[in-house]
């Protein structure tokens, strides 16, 4: 997993580093990094020699390292035009290395830039960007390069006007995010939370991190964690010789009814691609359900199951006393459960929140934003990490907070994000078949949240694979789960 650092550890273990660095060291590391970067990209547009290049310069460190960068690019001929944001707080050193390499100092853009840099906030920006310079961010979508295409956004360390620490980016009165959308970030050291949750992921493009000799003074937790496919791979159960249909596990299924029978297929569906050996349902779409999976053994009733090793509930299954019976016998089974879409409603109806306390088997919550205002009395807000965990905290669940960066978050404080999402799976039924891959983990005997990090993943890989296909529905996500499966033997 790839750790993510907020701005205060960031901060120290600069400090940390510095203090053994003869002064300067450290910010022409990072500029050699991000002229490196640069350097790529321009050789791409046909090569750095006579490329226009925009420096877009602030008051801060983080300006000093776009001047340093810019002037590396003026050493290799590259056309190199600074725009001081705030000339007589402009980074000394960095401006006369610029001019130094022949790099100039100009009042408004040029008329051709292939590439910008944008340097004119970092790590200690706070509350989006001022007017200016927001006008300056908006007006870069006009620029063009040499060839007629858009030039290329490059963002120093993070996208400008972004919010650090949770990712949240504020807007204008039109709706129009008050920072930088960059193509590619170059970020020093360390991820921040802003490269990866929220709405400020998707304003850094693709994010290349620099390694500035940072990690050895990276001290403490990290924020949160993001999860690679060597981390899911790592996690899988492996098959043996001796394996058989019951040692793989065997997951219960308690979803969908006679009104919304699609729910129990989704989330049988979902549970059939995991790597368990049994599924069996129990449940008002029995008939459908062994229509579409023969395989499935189905029962009526959660009592007439049988024996499992995980639990999910709660899909479509309705929220009348029938089916708050079906969860409470889900809850008294001595095993981890899934508890998703209606079992999350007759939660927050306060029938069954008293069977949640005194619970000794591990539990998993799969809200979407508006499922989790019901269970808390508000929206995640600006900070979804804080928001999974406190509901982790609350609930002593493992919390998979959905969403285009779906958050996992943990009774004891860890966080971890998922990058694998698409707006693809924003349609109906998707979550079913996550929860019932959910579960299919669980019952495989993954920790609660590995399982939950396993499985957003891969069901946001499976959306992905659907995507390519067009429009995608739930039954295309469940069957794309089974290919992308398949990679990991």
């Amino acid at each position: 997993m790839r750790a993510v650092w907020r701005v205060a550890d960031v901060r120290a273990a600069e400090a940390g580093l510095m203090a053994t660095l003869p002064s300067g060291a450290l910010m022409q590391r990072a500029a050699a990094g991000l002229a490196r970067r640069c350097v790529l990209l321009l050789a791409d547009r046909g090569g750095v020699y006579g490329a226009r290049v925009l420096l877009l310069v602030g008051s801060g460190d983080n300006g000093g390292d776009a001047l340093y960068a810019g002037a590396r690019l003026a050493g290799r001929g590259a056309a190199v035009a600074a725009l001081l944001l705030a000339p007589e707080r402009a980074h000394a050193d960095g401006l006369a290395a610029l001019r130094a390499a022949g790099g100039r100092v100009v009042d408004r853009p040029p008329a051709e830039v292939d590439l910008v840099l944008d340097g004119i906030v970092g790590i200690g920006g706070t509350g989006g960007l001022r007017e200016t310079a927001d006008q300056l961010a908006a007006s870069l979508t006009g620029c063009q390069g040499r060839d007629g295409t858009r030039a290329t956004v490059v963002a120093v360390d993070v996208p400008s006007g972004v919010a650090v620490d949770t990712g949240h980016v504020p807007l204008t009165d039109a709706g129009r995010p008050r920072a930088v959308h960059a193509d590619v970030t170059v970020a020093f050291g360390a991820l921040k939370p802003a490269l990866v949750v929220g709405p400020a992921a998707e304003l850094a493009g693709q994010v290349d991190l620099v390694d500035i000799g940072l990690a050895p003074w990276l001290r403490g937790s990290p924020a949160l964690r993001v999860t690679e496919w060597s981390d899911v791979a790592g996690w899988w159960p492996a098959l043996g010789a001796a394996s058989e249909k019951y040692s793989r596990g065997v997951v219960g299924v308690a979803t969908g009814s006679a009104t919304y029978p699609g729910a129990a297929v989704l989330s049988v569906g979902g549970a059939l691609a995991g790597p368990t050996g049994l599924v069996r349902y129990a449940g008002g779409a029995r008939a459908e359900v062994v229509h579409q999976h023969p395989s499935v053994i189905a029962t009526d009733r959660v009592a007439d199951a049988g024996r499992v090793q995980a639990w999910v509930c709660g899909s479509g299954l309705g929220t009348g006393d029938g089916s708050a019976a079906e969860l409470r016998a889900v809850l008294a089974a001595p095993v981890p459960v899934v508890l998703d879409a209606d079992a999350l409603t007759l939660l927050v109806d306060g029938k069954l929140a008293d069977r949640l306390r005194g619970r000794d088997a591990p539990i998993v919550v799969t809200p979407h934003d508006r499922e989790y205002a019901r269970l808390c009395g508000e929206m995640p807000g600006e900070d979804r990490v804080a928001a999974a965990l406190r509901l982790a905290a609350w609930m002593n669940a493992v919390v998979l907070l959905k969403g285009d960066r779906t958050i996992v978050g943990t009774p004891d404080g860890r966080a971890y994000v998922n990058p694998t999402g698409t707006p693809a799976l924003a349609t109906g039924g998707t979550g079913d078949v996550l929860a019932g891959l959910l579960g299919s983990l669980l019952a495989a005997g993954l920790a609660p949240e590995r399982a939950a990090a396993a499985a957003a993943y891969l069901h946001g890989l499976a959306g992905r694979e659907a995507a390519r296909g067009g429009p995608v529905t739930a039954p295309d996500v469940a069957a794309a789960l089974r290919p992308v499966l398949a990679r990991l033997g």
